[in-house]
Protein backbone atom coordinates (compact mmCIF):
# COMPACT_ATOMS: atom_id res chain seq x y z
CA UNK A 1 0.00 0.00 0.00
CA UNK A 2 3.06 2.29 1.00
CA UNK A 3 4.32 2.14 -2.74
CA UNK A 4 1.10 2.97 -4.20
CA UNK A 5 0.11 6.17 -1.79
CA UNK A 6 4.31 7.16 -3.56
CA UNK A 7 3.29 6.35 -6.65
CA UNK A 8 -0.48 8.60 -6.42
CA UNK A 9 2.03 11.29 -4.85
CA UNK A 10 4.18 11.23 -7.57
CA UNK A 11 1.33 11.89 -9.77
CA UNK A 12 0.21 14.86 -7.85
CA UNK A 13 3.25 16.21 -8.32
CA UNK A 14 3.43 15.84 -12.08
CA UNK A 15 0.07 17.34 -12.30
CA UNK A 16 0.79 20.34 -9.85
CA UNK A 17 4.07 20.60 -12.19
CA UNK A 18 1.52 20.90 -15.28
CA UNK A 19 -1.46 23.44 -14.43
CA UNK A 20 -1.07 23.78 -10.57
CA UNK A 21 0.24 26.45 -8.48
CA UNK A 22 1.71 26.70 -5.07
CA UNK A 23 0.87 30.61 -3.80
CA UNK A 24 2.88 32.03 -0.74
CA UNK A 25 2.64 35.84 -0.88
CA UNK A 26 1.68 39.12 1.73
CA UNK A 27 -1.98 39.72 1.84
CA UNK A 28 -3.79 43.16 3.16
CA UNK A 29 -6.34 40.83 4.37
CA UNK A 30 -4.04 38.19 5.89
CA UNK A 31 -0.58 37.89 6.98
CA UNK A 32 0.31 35.45 4.42
CA UNK A 33 -2.03 33.96 1.49
CA UNK A 34 -1.75 30.41 0.86
CA UNK A 35 -3.29 28.67 -2.08
CA UNK A 36 -2.72 25.82 -4.13
CA UNK A 37 -4.19 25.52 -7.48
CA UNK A 38 -5.00 23.30 -10.28
CA UNK A 39 -6.43 24.35 -13.75
CA UNK A 40 -8.34 22.31 -16.00
CA UNK A 41 -11.08 22.66 -19.41
CA UNK A 42 -14.06 23.12 -18.53
CA UNK A 43 -15.47 19.96 -19.94
CA UNK A 44 -12.50 17.48 -18.56
CA UNK A 45 -15.37 17.27 -15.40
CA UNK A 46 -14.19 13.14 -14.97
CA UNK A 47 -10.66 13.90 -14.74
CA UNK A 48 -11.05 17.00 -12.33
CA UNK A 49 -12.71 14.91 -10.06
CA UNK A 50 -10.47 12.26 -10.10
CA UNK A 51 -7.47 14.72 -8.98
CA UNK A 52 -10.18 15.97 -6.66
CA UNK A 53 -10.52 12.63 -4.79
CA UNK A 54 -6.37 12.24 -5.55
CA UNK A 55 -6.24 15.35 -3.17
CA UNK A 56 -8.48 13.92 -0.83
CA UNK A 57 -6.85 10.64 -0.31
CA UNK A 58 -3.39 11.82 -0.04
CA UNK A 59 -4.01 15.63 1.63
CA UNK A 60 -7.20 14.84 3.36
CA UNK A 61 -8.73 17.86 2.51
CA UNK A 62 -12.00 18.64 0.09
CA UNK A 63 -10.65 20.85 -2.80
CA UNK A 64 -12.81 23.46 -3.84
CA UNK A 65 -14.20 23.77 -7.32
CA UNK A 66 -14.62 27.28 -9.02
CA UNK A 67 -15.68 27.63 -12.59
CA UNK A 68 -14.59 30.10 -15.16
CA UNK A 69 -17.63 30.21 -17.75
CA UNK A 70 -16.36 33.03 -19.91
CA UNK A 71 -13.05 31.19 -20.25
CA UNK A 72 -13.99 27.53 -20.23
CA UNK A 73 -12.20 26.69 -17.42
CA UNK A 74 -12.56 24.92 -13.63
CA UNK A 75 -10.03 25.15 -11.22
CA UNK A 76 -9.73 23.10 -7.51
CA UNK A 77 -8.53 25.77 -4.67
CA UNK A 78 -7.17 24.84 -1.54
CA UNK A 79 -6.53 27.49 1.06
CA UNK A 80 -4.55 25.83 3.71
CA UNK A 81 -1.39 26.88 5.01
CA UNK A 82 -0.87 23.23 6.28
CA UNK A 83 -1.16 21.92 3.06
CA UNK A 84 0.79 24.28 1.40
CA UNK A 85 3.63 23.45 3.68
CA UNK A 86 3.53 19.92 3.33
CA UNK A 87 4.06 20.55 -0.35
CA UNK A 88 6.91 22.77 -0.35
CA UNK A 89 8.32 20.12 2.11
CA UNK A 90 8.14 17.55 -0.15
CA UNK A 91 10.41 19.90 -2.60
CA UNK A 92 8.17 21.66 -4.79
CA UNK A 93 8.49 25.48 -5.43
CA UNK A 94 6.00 28.04 -5.05
CA UNK A 95 4.82 30.23 -7.74
CA UNK A 96 6.24 31.36 -10.19
CA UNK A 97 6.88 28.71 -12.41
CA UNK A 98 9.08 29.89 -14.86
CA UNK A 99 12.91 29.14 -13.89
CA UNK A 100 11.99 27.82 -10.79
CA UNK A 101 10.31 24.57 -11.39
CA UNK A 102 11.33 21.41 -10.50
CA UNK A 103 10.73 17.61 -9.71
CA UNK A 104 12.20 16.48 -5.90
CA UNK A 105 14.94 14.71 -5.89
CA UNK A 106 13.39 11.45 -4.73
CA UNK A 107 11.43 11.23 -7.62
CA UNK A 108 13.64 11.13 -10.32
CA UNK A 109 13.80 7.67 -11.07
CA UNK A 110 11.98 5.12 -13.32
CA UNK A 111 9.72 3.57 -11.01
CA UNK A 112 8.35 6.89 -9.44
CA UNK A 113 9.16 9.09 -12.23
CA UNK A 114 6.62 7.43 -15.07
CA UNK A 115 3.70 8.56 -12.81
CA UNK A 116 5.32 12.10 -12.55
CA UNK A 117 5.58 12.27 -16.21
CA UNK A 118 1.99 10.60 -16.23
CA UNK A 119 0.53 13.72 -14.22
CA UNK A 120 2.37 16.08 -16.49
CA UNK A 121 1.47 14.90 -19.20
CA UNK A 122 -2.10 14.35 -18.30
CA UNK A 123 -2.34 18.20 -17.36
CA UNK A 124 0.11 19.73 -19.83
CA UNK A 125 0.15 17.43 -22.41
CA UNK A 126 -1.70 16.01 -26.16
CA UNK A 127 -2.22 13.74 -28.37
CA UNK A 128 -1.90 14.87 -31.82
CA UNK A 129 -3.13 12.70 -34.62
CA UNK A 130 -0.83 14.42 -37.54
CA UNK A 131 -1.70 13.98 -41.19
CA UNK A 132 1.41 13.36 -43.92
CA UNK A 133 -0.57 13.24 -47.53
CA UNK A 134 -2.96 11.02 -46.16
CA UNK A 135 -1.16 8.75 -43.54
CA UNK A 136 -2.19 9.10 -40.12
CA UNK A 137 0.17 9.04 -37.51
CA UNK A 138 0.25 9.77 -33.76
CA UNK A 139 2.72 12.56 -31.97
CA UNK A 140 2.76 12.94 -28.01
CA UNK A 141 3.63 16.56 -27.19
CA UNK A 142 4.72 18.42 -24.04
CA UNK A 143 5.82 22.41 -23.54
CA UNK A 144 7.64 23.26 -20.81
CA UNK A 145 8.79 26.44 -19.66
CA UNK A 146 12.02 27.13 -18.43
CA UNK A 147 12.95 25.79 -15.23
CA UNK A 148 15.50 23.04 -13.97
CA UNK A 149 12.03 20.97 -14.62
CA UNK A 150 12.95 21.15 -18.50
CA UNK A 151 16.07 18.81 -18.14
CA UNK A 152 14.43 16.79 -15.73
CA UNK A 153 11.39 15.68 -17.29
CA UNK A 154 13.38 14.87 -20.42
CA UNK A 155 15.40 12.73 -18.58
CA UNK A 156 12.56 11.28 -16.79
CA UNK A 157 11.56 10.24 -20.27
CA UNK A 158 14.86 8.43 -21.52
CA UNK A 159 14.99 6.83 -18.27
CA UNK A 160 11.84 5.20 -19.01
CA UNK A 161 13.42 3.94 -22.40
CA UNK A 162 11.51 6.93 -24.45
CA UNK A 163 13.63 8.87 -27.12
CA UNK A 164 12.36 12.48 -26.77
CA UNK A 165 13.06 15.23 -29.09
CA UNK A 166 13.24 19.15 -27.81
CA UNK A 167 12.68 22.17 -30.22
CA UNK A 168 13.36 25.40 -29.11
CA UNK A 169 9.81 27.37 -29.36
CA UNK A 170 10.89 30.66 -27.68
CA UNK A 171 11.08 32.96 -24.73
CA UNK A 172 13.03 29.72 -23.50
CA UNK A 173 10.18 26.95 -23.33
CA UNK A 174 10.77 23.93 -25.27
CA UNK A 175 8.44 21.43 -27.11
CA UNK A 176 9.00 18.07 -26.58
CA UNK A 177 7.92 15.39 -29.02
CA UNK A 178 7.63 11.78 -29.68
CA UNK A 179 6.37 10.42 -33.01
CA UNK A 180 4.75 7.23 -34.14
CA UNK A 181 2.48 4.34 -33.57
CA UNK A 182 5.26 2.95 -31.48
CA UNK A 183 6.27 5.42 -29.15
CA UNK A 184 1.97 5.60 -28.52
CA UNK A 185 1.60 1.96 -27.90
CA UNK A 186 4.47 2.26 -25.01
CA UNK A 187 3.31 4.93 -23.36
CA UNK A 188 -0.01 3.18 -22.89
CA UNK A 189 1.79 0.60 -21.55
CA UNK A 190 4.53 1.62 -19.39
CA UNK A 191 3.15 5.15 -18.47
CA UNK A 192 -0.60 4.91 -19.01
CA UNK A 193 -3.17 7.85 -18.58
CA UNK A 194 -5.49 9.02 -15.79
CA UNK A 195 -6.94 11.71 -18.13
CA UNK A 196 -9.47 10.01 -19.70
CA UNK A 197 -9.50 12.50 -22.95
CA UNK A 198 -5.80 11.21 -23.70
CA UNK A 199 -6.81 7.98 -23.04
CA UNK A 200 -9.40 7.41 -25.44
CA UNK A 201 -8.10 8.75 -28.25
CA UNK A 202 -4.66 7.03 -28.43
CA UNK A 203 -7.64 3.87 -28.07
CA UNK A 204 -9.14 5.08 -30.85
CA UNK A 205 -5.87 5.28 -32.92
CA UNK A 206 -4.08 1.89 -31.67
CA UNK A 207 -7.65 0.53 -32.66
CA UNK A 208 -7.47 1.51 -35.84
CA UNK A 209 -10.18 3.63 -35.29
CA UNK A 210 -9.51 6.83 -36.05
CA UNK A 211 -10.72 7.71 -40.12
CA UNK A 212 -8.76 10.75 -42.22
CA UNK A 213 -10.81 13.78 -41.92
CA UNK A 214 -13.23 13.89 -45.60
CA UNK A 215 -11.92 17.53 -46.26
Amino acid sequence: MKSKIRAELAELIGILLGDGSINVYPSPKYSTFYRVKISFHADDKEYLAYVKNLLWKLLNVEAQENYRKNEKTAELLIFKKAIVEKLLKLGLKSSPKWNRAVIPEEFMNPELGKYVLRGYFDTDGSVVIANNNGTLYPRLEMKISPSPMQNQLIELLEQCDFRPNAYDIGKGKVRVQMNGKKVLKEWFERIGWSNPKHEQKAHLFLSNSFLPPLF
